[in-house]
């Protein structure tokens, strides 16, 4: 079973781009099929987003901490106007990050829900948006 979260600096970001939860969840249908743009390690990737009117060449980029199944986290987000990429430093966080995420059970990850640290955005049991 499928489940796709935002965490909360996450959140913050994507509320000043024009991205939807529907788009973030095409791009991990995406990365299910296999389009992965880069595997930075340590259970980080990054992935292409479209803003809209702009394409995937001129657009946004986010981290996603995943095992690739049935967990994926939205972790970081970036226009690629605004930078390139990501130092090593925010990149071993990220992967820090990613791996304490990965590591949650069910149980805890109702809590982080109920806490508002994560938001689930899409679910393998809810019709893909198209």
């Amino acid at each position: 079973m499928r489940r796709v979260f935002r965490t909360k600096p996450f959140s913050r970001w994507l509320r000043k781009t024009s991205i939807s939860d529907s788009q973030l969840c095409v791009a991990v249908g995406e990365m299910v099929a296999g389009l992965v743009d880069a595997n930075l390690g340590g259970h980080v990737f990054k992935k292409r987003v479209a803003s809209p009117g702009r394409g995937k060449r001129g657009s946004l980029r986010v981290l996603i901490g995943t095992n690739l199944g049935d967990r994926w986290f939205f972790l970081y987000g970036f226009d690629k106007n605004e930078r390139a990429n990501i130092d090593n430093r925010e990149l071993r966080a990220l992967q820090k990050t990613a791996s304490a995420l990965l590591q949650l059970d069910s149980s805890q990850l109702s809590t982080e829900l109920e806490l508002d640290t994560l938001t689930e955005i899409c679910h393998e049991t809810q019709p893909h948006p198209q």
